[in-house]
């Protein structure tokens, strides 16, 4: 049977210094493989790194807000590396501002670094995982991309997310033939640092919607990324997982 075994694989996991993407970070390197750790916070990354493994991890500073950056870094780990395996985009950002506060600023910012980014990561990474005949992508969404935010995150963020899971299928599509597979993870409330300072009436809001009536754990949200991107869904593309407790029962 084949299980998440990671040996003589190696993986880029965006937004993997904290929360969801280093609970990613520390599967692959468990499962026995390497990683390309890449963050926006250099030396939360670098920490990471020395905690887990500094053999099996190496680190590049990336803002997913800029594309130009995105070719350059990922360019450099192909040539680092070698052979790409996955990739996990889950690095993000979050918006609460009220539809009618939302600012073309706030908006192009939200879209650029949830979106947009992953559109330019997957571009980049594409033919080289094609010119292999083997690539495994996960995308992390988001419920708001299915509900149209309201819980954490509102329009942007919702948007951004929405876009996501659409992309998601798309390059499932487009990346059968090359034996690339594309699948999206959808979580909920999480207990991350996005959602440590949150107020206790917001929080028992969004709990109140959930059937299991609490937040959850990074690590549970990774073990579905984890699934997706391993050997384990060979015969799975195009999904779009909840990991959300019971909110959107899809």
């Amino acid at each position: 049977m084949v299980g998440m075994d990671f040996s003589n694989k190696n993986y880029i996991v965006t937004g993997g210094a904290g929360g969801i993407g280093k609970a990613v970070v520390a599967g692959i390197v468990e499962g026995g493989g390497k990683v390309a750790l890449v963050d926006i916070n250099e030396n939360a990354a670098v920490s990471v790194r020395r905690e887990i493994s500094p053999d099996k991890i190496c680190t590049y500073k990336m803002d997913l807000a800029d594309a130009e950056e995105i070719e350059a870094v990922f360019t450099q780990i192909i040539s680092d590396m070698g052979q790409i395996h996955g990739l996990i985009n889950n690095g993000g950002v979050v918006s609460t501002k009220k539809f009618v506060d939302l600012e073309q600023k706030e908006w192009d910012r939200v879209v650029a670094t949830n979106l947009t980014s992953a559109y330019k990561t997957i571009h980049t990474i594409f033919p080289h995982m094609a010119q292999n005949n083997y690539g495994a992508i996960v995308n992390v969404a988001s419920v708001a991309g299915k509900v149209g935010g309201g819980l954490l995150g509102t329009a942007a963020y919702a948007a951004s997310k929405a876009g996501v899971i659409g992309l998601t299928k798309a390059i499932a599509k487009e990346g059968a033939p090359h034996n690339i597979r594309c699948c999206g993870v959808c979580p909920a409330f999480t207990k991350t640092a996005m959602t440590a300072n949150m107020d206790e009436t917001t929080k028992e809001r969004i709990l109140s919607g959930i059937l299991l009536k609490r937040a959850g754990e990074p690590q549970e949200i990774a073990n579905l990324i984890l699934f997706y991107v391993s050997d384990m869904a060979s015969f799975i593309t195009g999904e779009i997982g909840d990991a959300d407790g019971g909110l959107t029962l899809d």
